[in-house]
């Protein structure tokens, strides 16, 4: 007797067509700028196939013939704020490689703050269209230079960490500052400082402890640190292909 073929795993969404009804009521851009806005009102656990189906005035149902599932609709989301890292032809400045990584970077940094919960709520390495627009993005801007494929990937990749690494903390710091201090944490710090084994972190915060991570939390938060570390890095890479004559 003949087995049955087990059937054959679904497309992923982005190797499907889009719904092609003369008038689609909705499109994948629709529906992911829906989430994005309830996310960002909400929080990101308030997304659901039937919450955005009442964001979009649609049936539940009627989302399903767009998107298949939740983990659909995050992809899209991703896609989406992936999307507003990218800078349009029209706005690239004119200048060296280190100007228009500058002025990606710093693109990239504003969309994170708009969208921080982002930073831990996706998996920012599911295959989605507009990865490959931001790094071909970021590419571009180094084309100028006289490196090797695997220095560049380098560089791109070095200045990536930084952004992400940076607006991911940063995040982690302002809610750590919402949330403020329990007595139990003051009481650790304390007595942790207190035991002379930290000489140097004492010294940095002073004799006032509470008033010292007070003026660290205000300084972790400084507007101006993320240029200054962005710059300092830029420079040092720089410095690195002067060294070798680049």
């Amino acid at each position: 007797m003949a087995t049955e073929k087990p059937p054959e795993p679904e497309k992923m969404i982005w190797l499907r067509e889009e719904p092609s009804a003369r008038r689609p009521s909705h499109t994948r851009r629709e529906i992911a700028e829906a989430a994005l806005a309830i996310a960002d009102s909400e929080g990101f656990d308030a997304v659901s196939m039937r919450r955005v189906a009442q964001e979009l005035d649609a049936g539940t149902m009627t989302l399903y013939h767009y998107v298949r599932n939740k983990d659909e609709l995050i992809m899209l989301m991703v896609n989406a704020v992936v999307g507003e890292t990218l800078i349009p032809e029209e706005e690239l400045i004119e200048g060296s490689w280190r100007e228009q990584i500058r002025q990606i970077a710093l693109r990239r940094r504003e969309t994170y703050r708009r969208h921080r919960w982002a930073l831990e709520r996706f998996d920012y390495n599911q295959p989605v269209p507009n990865s490959l627009y931001s790094f071909e993005q970021s590419l571009r801007a180094c084309a100028s230079l006289d490196i090797s494929p695997a220095e560049k990937f380098e560089l791109v990749s070095l200045v990536d960490d930084y952004i992400f690494g940076y607006a991911l903390h940063e995040a982690r710091e302002i809610v750590e500052q919402q949330r403020g201090w329990t007595p139990e944490v003051v009481e650790f710090y304390e007595r942790q400082l207190e035991s002379e084994e930290h000489p140097e972190f004492r010294r940095l915060l002073g004799d006032d402890i509470e008033a010292g991570f007070v003026w660290a939390g205000e300084l972790f938060l400084d507007e101006g640190r993320f240029e200054r570390g962005l710059d300092r890095l830029l420079e040092g890479i720089e410095a690195g292909l002067e060294d070798d004559g680049r």
